[in-house]
């Protein structure tokens, strides 16, 4: 039930406060997480420091600060239109934070939450050395947010983003420009490697679309607000997962490695092929279903994968 926002003004003044009220509401309404926040607090304070224009990393010494009348209505609108419309925070904010960098996202891209953020900011370590990194590919690219992280982590590298969807590329490209890295990263319309340049990359990533049909379906509403382009994978949700394993080879350096994000397909991926020594990439912070294989386990299962895929 929504309590009458004359009943929140009188009771609720601090900053604090309304981060409190926001999470209590969105855990009564049992909204969905996972798009970029994984708790009810997490979502409200994103919510709520918005709303009040203070960045998201605001320091707690201001959390008592007492709101104006304005900034309590506008606290209030956002988090019942979170609830009542499902939409996720970060398309109500336009921003989501991706290896410590602000991205600006909308309804054309998946928000950015890929484990892989953590991968980047080790710059990959062990499994390459960092000044002999020269060029990266992300396939699957969405709001660039991977490419553009690369492109920090490497500053000596070019970076090739591709992305099939041109509502994606409009996003990536505001993401290129605001981080200024146009000179570093260039934007491919491309199915996978179809439209690609033939260089060789000391690493290729990427988060494609790796949900089968059935799991699809079962998602929460939230899911439903971000492109669906971005989540189908196919009956057994590895489509593009084939095909980027076939490809790769053709593609990877001779020391290069690949690197790819299969989530929930994860086991699925492991159970077709039960030979290939797919590296599980473990994470701090959280996350799973992400592999690693270089470019001579690529070359060398080539023809396993190519069988695959026909």
């Amino acid at each position: 039930m929504q309590i009458p926002f004359s009943e929140v003004l009188t009771t609720l003044t601090t900053l604090r406060d309304y981060i409190r009220w926001a999470s209590s509401r969105f855990t009564q309404a049992q909204i969905s997480f996972g798009q970029g926040t994984v708790a009810a607090l997490d979502e409200a304070a994103a919510l709520v420091l918005h709303a009040v224009y203070q960045p998201y990393n605001l320091s707690e010494a201001y959390f008592d600060s007492v709101l104006t009348l304005t900034e309590r209505q506008a606290v209030f609108d956002i988090v019942n239109k979170r609830i009542n419309e499902r939409i996720p925070a970060a398309y109500l904010t336009n921003e989501a934070i991706f290896a410590g960098l602000s991205f600006y996202v909308d309804g054309r891209v998946l928000v950015p939450r890929s484990p892989i953020a953590e991968l980047i900011e080790q710059r990959f370590s062990p499994w390459v050395e960092e000044e002999q990194v020269t060029r990266i590919l992300d396939l699957c690219t969405g709001s660039a947010c991977i490419a553009i992280a690369c492109a920090y982590a490497f500053q000596e590298a070019w970076v090739d983003a591709v992305d099939l969807s041109t509502d994606a590329l409009a996003v990536a490209e505001i993401n290129v420009k605001k981080h200024q890295v146009a000179d570093t990263v260039s934007l491919y319309h491309s199915d996978l490697f179809k439209e690609l340049p033939h260089h060789p990359y000391d690493i290729i990533v990427s988060n494609p679309p790796y949900v089968a049909n059935a799991e699809w379906e079962q998602l929460p509403q939230e899911f439903r607000a971000e492109p669906d382009m971005g989540f189908k994978g196919g009956e057994s949700g590895l489509d593009l997962v084939l095909r980027i394993l076939v490809d790769a080879n053709d593609y990877l350096a001779e020391q290069g490695i690949l690197v790819v994000e299969v989530g929930s397909s994860a086991e699925t991926l492991q159970h077709a092929f039960p030979d290939v020594p797919f590296y599980w990439l473990n994470f701090e912070r959280g996350g799973d279903g992400v592999f690693l294989l270089t470019a001579e386990q690529v070359d060398y299962y080539h023809e396993t994968f190519l069988a695959a895929l026909n």
